[in-house]
Parts: C-alpha cells; structure tokens; sequence
C-alpha cells in the first residue's frame, strides 16, 4: 500500500494530481453528470411520482440509528459520484483513501454509484422509506436532496465528538445552510459557485461586469449562455436584481423569470446549458455565460481567452454533502472518514484533484506543495472578499418546488 512522505506528498502523487488539474478530467466529467437534475425530473412530475411511491410527507426528525458495528467492523461504505475523489498515477488506488486505513486500520469500501442526485434517490428510497439499511454508511448528495432527506428524516444526526476537526476547519461560508443549521447532520465535501465566464477574443472590447450586462447589451445579442439548473441562473439573477436568494418571495421568483424571459424572447440568450456550455465558450460561441468555477479552473488553463469575474452583485454557492443514512451500521466509523477529510492535508489532496471549492480552512500551505497555482487559485480557496459575496439559494418546500422548476422549464423549453 503507498504512503505518504511525513511532511509532503511524493513526487508521484504531486505529479498525478498536476496532471489532473491540466486535463480537467474531474470537473469537466463532475458537472456534465448534471449536478442538480432535480430540474427535469421534478418539472415532469419527479415530485408527483415521490408522493404515489409512499414517501411519507416532510417531517423534522432526529433520524434512525441502529447498532453501530464501527468497533468490530473496521469498514466504512461511501457512495460518491465519479470522479469525485484522488487516484494516483495508475488510476487504481485513492491515496487519501489508502492512508485513512493506513492511520486508523478502516477500509473504506468506496464506490462511484451516484451520477444522478434524482436517479440516486431512487436507488435508496425504497429502504429508507421502509426503514431499512441502504447498505451504505456515508453518501454525498447535491444540498437540495440533502435538505429533503433531512426533512424526511432519512439521515441520522452526527455526533459532534467524532468531529473535532470537522467543526473546527469548516469554513464560515459553509457552517449553517437554512436546510441544516449547525450542520447537525451533514458536512460539505465541497462548494460549487457560479460565476460569470467569458471568452475575451469573443467580447472583443464589450465590458462585461454584471449579470445585467449579459442580459441587457446588445452587442451580445445571441451570444450569451445561462445554466439549465434554476438555481443558479434564478439565484444569479435575483442577485443582479438587488433580492437576497436565500430570503426571496413569490413575486421576487416571478420577477426574476420575467426578465429572463425578455433576454430569451429577445434573443439576447443564446441557449441554457449543462455543462456542455464550456465548448460554447472556447470557441466564441459564447461571448459570456454563467458557468461552474471548476469547470473554469480548467478552462482557463486550456484557453488564454477565458476568464471569469464575480460580479460585485454576488454569485451562487451550493454544495454536495456527505451524510450518515439511518440504520447505517458504521457510523462512528463514518464520521472518522468526514472528520479525516478536514484535515488540512487530504482536504488539499482532494481539492487539487477535483478542482473545486475547499470547504476547509487552513489548507492554502498544503495546497501549495501541490500546486502552488492551485492555491493562489480564489475559485479553489475563496479569499474573504470572495466569500463574502457568495449567497445560496434558499430551501424549497415541495410546493414551491414543482411550481418553481415548472416556470423554469417552460422558460427554458425544456
């Protein structure tokens, strides 16, 4: 099993993960996976087809234990997206992973079973709903599933004094989601932000500082990119408008989609995108868009046309975030995963893998024996005039769920 040197990663490890960062391969292959798809299959009638399963109506619980094997069972089963987690040089061992068995005698059976957060849901709902073990002690799901199982009380409270670390490295920006107040139950593995992107050969002199301005100019008519998720590209634009995303109303909603329909009916948007919107933007295609800053991290390293800004308005963060099912039955042995990962060390192995927002603070020194680039990078490691400007959308009961995703979809013909 490959170790690590005491004081650095080896020189193997240092080079995969440079690698990594130049091929782009985790963030361009993470987000094209369609982070938050609850946007086609709730506007289609995911939200109807939960209720006729027998999910049972949202509900604040503690969540279900059930015996934990963590003493005489030295494993631990992650689900987790592809790509989503640091290789080594032949792509068959995760060295984080190989040194947490290493320090604590825990295998971690780790397995890249979630390409979907609605398609996941499905595979867990029936025994959760029957109160049953999923067979996994540790998932990490996008923040609106992770606010509906919450709610449904799927997903068993942490025990604080299993997460030292977790609770002292968390990030401010990240520490108390309206979803998850205190984080009781859940730990972000990472952040993803929207910001604006933009190809300078392609704007050719058109300043770009502000969403209104991507909606508005003329000089980009049809040559302009939104997102296909809603929250980013109503979040987004709630933002430009003045209206907190976390605090908005009804009309505030309606508001936002109106004038989105008025770029879209003038021509103005070119087209909403998954992650598709990256070819877009290196060919020109796209002279500006919204896009997802891992994606730009790697965008940037390819093409010296492209660049970002945050918009003095604010932009959007959301997270994907690991939690405990009930009835899991390692679950001291998961929170010793969670906590290990905030850890200044493998917090910075993994954000130079996967390219996105380190949820953890204290990692920019380690970061740098990495890649040095890497932790200068504010897309990476948010500096406090960055996270000052991050705002996150606001949890959705499910009605205001369906109504929501159907107005974007119309919106958005999808």
């Amino acid at each position: 099993m490959e170790q690590y040197e005491p004081d650095r990663l080896s020189a193997a490890q240092a080079a995969a993960m440079r690698r990594s960062l130049r091929s782009g391969r985790a963030s361009l292959t993470r987000r094209s996976l369609l982070r938050a798809s609850a946007g086609g299959a709730l506007a289609v009638g995911g939200l109807g087809a939960l209720s006729a399963c027998g999910i049972p109506p949202a509900a604040k619980t503690s969540g279900v234990s059930s015996e934990d094997h963590s003493a005489k069972e030295k494993t631990v089963n992650f689900s987790n997206w592809t790509e989503y987690m640091d290789v080594d040089e032949s792509e068959k061992h995760h060295p984080t992973l190989d040194e947490f068995k290493r320090r604590t005698g825990i295998t971690v059976k780790y397995t890249e079973d979630i390409n979907d957060n609605v398609e996941f849901f499905g595979k867990i709902k029936p025994q959760l709903a029957a109160g049953q073990d999923t067979g996994r002690d540790l998932i990490c799901v996008t923040d609106w599933l992770a606010a509906r199982l919450i709610r449904f009380g799927w997903v068993q409270k942490l025990d604080p004094s299993n997460l030292p670390t977790a609770y002292a490295n968390l990030s401010q920006q990240f520490r108390s989601p309206d979803w998850d107040p205190g984080r009781a139950y859940s730990y972000p593995w990472t952040g993803i932000s929207t910001v604006i992107a933009y190809n300078k050969k392609a704007l050719d002199g058109v300043e770009v500082k502000s969403v209104s301005d991507l909606l508005d100019n003329p000089k980009l008519k049809g040559r302009v990119g939104f997102l296909s998720e809603m929250r980013d590209s109503v979040g987004m634009t709630l933002l430009d408008m003045g209206k907190d995303p976390g605090k908005f109303t009804d009309d505030d909603f309606d508001a936002a989609i109106a004038r989105l329909q008025k770029a879209v009916d003038q021509g103005q948007i070119r087209r909403f995108t998954g992650n598709d919107y990256t070819s877009d933007l290196t060919k020109g295609d796209f002279a500006a868009c919204l896009a997802w800053a891992g994606d730009v991290v790697q965008l940037k390293a390819d093409s010296p046309d492209v660049d970002f800004l945050i918009p003095d308005s604010g932009y959007m963060t959301s997270t994907d975030n690991l939690l405990v099912p009930n009835k899991a039955r390692h679950k001291t042995n998961a929170e010793r995963l969670i906590d290990y990962y905030y850890e200044p060390k493998p917090a910075a192995q993994l954000a130079a893998y996967i390219n996105y927002v380190c949820p953890v603070d204290g990692v920019k020194a380690e970061l740098a024996k990495i890649d040095e680039d890497a932790a200068n990078n504010p897309l990476i490691l948010p500096d406090k005039e960055m996270a000052a400007k991050s705002r996150a959308f606001r949890s959705l009961s499910s009605k205001e769920e369906t109504a929501y995703e159907e107005k974007f979809a119309k919106l958005t013909g999808a």
